[in-house]
C-alpha cells in the first residue's frame, strides 16, 4: 500500500528534495542571487593532488633528477606556462583557458597545517582555521553572510549549492544553503510530480516539497538517474559539472557552487603521461570543460577555484608513486579570471625542501581564497578578516586576480 510515509520516501529518493538535517538533506531551496552576475565554483580535489604532475617545474634544474622517471621535462604535449612552469598533458581545457587569457596557476600554496592526515588536513582547508576541528563551519557559509544583498530582494540572503551527497563542511554554518545529488531510483517525470502536487495541494510542507523537487530536476538538467551511478567519483564529473552550470546558469538560481571529487591519493602506481594520476586529470578537464558549456554566457563572470588538502612528495617512492607531502598546486580558471602564474618559487634544492622532502609552501592558501571573495565577489575586506578567516589577519593580499 503506497502511504504518505512511503511516498516521501520515494519522492526523496528521486528528486532529493525532501527535508532532511540542514545539511544532509538532498535538496535544492532557491533563493535571490548575489548583487551583480560574479559566480564562484569551489572544487575541492580530495587526497592530495601532486602539484608537480598538475603544473611540472620543468625549468627547476632539480626537477628531472628527484622525479627520475616520472619526470615530465620534455615530455610531449606540455603547455609551457613561462621559463618554470608547464601544465600536464592531460589537461587540455585548462590549457586553451591560459592561452585565452583565464586561467591562473598558483603554486608552493598551502593552507597553515603542516601534518599529513587527511581527515584533519580537509577540516582546515574548508574551516579555514588555522588548526583541525577549530570550527564547527565552514569559511564559505560564513562568507555568505557578508556578500552584498542582491538588488531588488533587502534582506534576502544569498545562497549557495552544493553538488554531491551531503553539503561538505565549506559550506555548513549558520546560513541556509541548497544541495543537490543525484538519485539513484528511475526518474520521476514532470506530469507525475504536478500530479502529486495536485493531490497534496493542501499540505503547507509537503506541496512545497514537491514544488522544490520540480525546480530541482528542471535546474539540475532532467534526467538524474543517468547520473547516479557512482555518484561522487571522478567517472561522474562532468556530469555533476554540467548540473552545476545548470544551477548558477540561471538568473533566478545560487551564484555560489561547491563541487568536490576523490581518487588523488596516488601512493602506486601513479604514472606520467598516462596512468592513474593522468586519467584522473584528464577527468578533471572534461569535468572543466562540461562546466564552461553549460554555463554559455554566464563564463564571462565566473570564478572557479580548484585546490587539494596538501601537496605530494618531491621525489617518487618504491611504488613508483608519491606519499603525502606539503606544498601543493592550486588552479583558477573563469572568464572573470586575469590570468597568470602567482608563485613565490622556493626550488627543489635538498635545502629548500620541507622536512627534506616536500615542496616548501610559501603562500597561504586562504590568502587566495580571500582575494576572490574581496574581488570577485564583493566582500568587505574587514569581514573577511574578522569572520571568515579570523585567525589569519595577517595573510598577504593579492590584487589583481580577477578583471577588473
Amino acid at each position: 500500500m503506497l502511504t504518505r510515509r512511503s511516498l516521501l520516501g520515494r519522492i526523496a529518493g528521486t528528486a532529493g528534495a525532501l527535508a532532511a538535517p540542514a545539511w544532509l538533506a538532498p535538496r535544492l531551496s532557491l533563493a535571490a542571487p548575489a548583487a551583480g552576475e560574479a559566480r564562484f565554483v569551489l572544487l575541492l580535489l580530495r587526497g592530495a593532488v601532486d602539484g608537480l604532475a598538475l603544473a611540472p617545474p620543468v625549468g627547476d634544474p632539480d626537477y628531472a633528477r628527484l622525479r627520475g622517471a616520472a619526470s615530465l621535462a620534455g615530455a610531449p604535449g606540455l603547455q609551457r606556462l613561462d621559463g618554470l612552469f608547464a601544465l600536464h598533458p592531460a589537461l587540455g581545457f585548462v590549457a586553451e583557458r591560459w592561452r585565452g587569457g583565464e586561467a591562473t596557476l598558483l603554486h608552493a600554496v598551502a593552507t597553515p597545517y603542516r601534518e599529513r592526515s587527511h581527515f584533519d588536513a580537509q577540516d582546515v582547508l574548508e574551516s579555514g582555521h588555522a588548526r583541525p576541528h577549530a570550527a564547527r563551519t565552514g569559511w564559505l557559509n560564513r562568507a555568505l553572510s557578508g556578500l552584498p544583498r542582491a538588488a531588488g530582494a533587502p534582506g534576502a540572503a544569498p545562497r549557495a549549492v552544493a553538488l554531491g551527497a551531503a553539503v561538505p563542511l565549506v559550506l555548513r554554518g549558520g546560513n541556509e544553503v541548497a544541495s543537490w545529488s543525484p538519485g539513484r531510483l528511475p526518474r520521476v517525470d514532470g506530469d507525475t510530480l504536478q500530479r502529486f502536487a495536485d493531490l497534496y495541494a493542501d499540505d503547507a510542507l509537503l506541496a512545497r516539497r514537491l514544488a522544490e523537487a520540480g525546480e530541482a530536476q528542471a535546474m539540475a538538467g532532467g534526467d538524474a538517474a543517468a547520473m547516479g551511478a557512482g555518484r561522487g567519483g571522478l567517472a561522474q564529473f562532468a556530469q555533476m559539472s554540467r548540473a552545476a552550470a545548470s544551477f548558477l546558469a540561471r538568473e533566478e538560481g545560487p551564484r555560489v557552487a561547491v563541487l568536490e571529487t576523490s581518487g588523488w591519493d596516488t601512493h602506486a602506481a601513479q604514472g606520467d603521461l598516462d596512468g592513474a594520476l593522468a586519467a584522473r586529470l584528464a577527468a578533471l578537464d572534461a569535468g572543466l570543460r562540461a562546466l564552461h558549456a553549460g554555463l554559455g554566457g554566464a563564463w564571462r563572470h565566473t570564478v572557479v577555484l580548484a585546490v587539494t588538502e596538501f601537496g605530494r612528495t618531491v621525489a617518487v617512492n618504491g611504488t613508483r608513486g608519491t606519499d603525502h607531502g606539503t606544498g601543493a598546486a592550486a588552479l583558477l580558471l573563469g572568464g572573470a579570471v586575469r590570468g597568470r602564474v602567482i608563485a613565490d618559487w622556493p626550488g627543489l634544492a635538498p635545502q629548500a625542501l620541507h622536512e627534506g622532502r616536500d615542496l616548501r609552501p610559501t603562500l597561504d592558501l586562504r590568502a587566495v581564497q580571500a582575494a576572490v571573495l574581496r574581488e570577485h565577489l564583493g566582500i568587505a575586506p574587514e569581514y573577511i578578516a574578522r569572520e571568515v578567516f579570523p585567525d589569519g589577519p595577517r595573510l598577504a593580499r593579492i590584487e589583481g586576480l580577477v578583471r577588473a
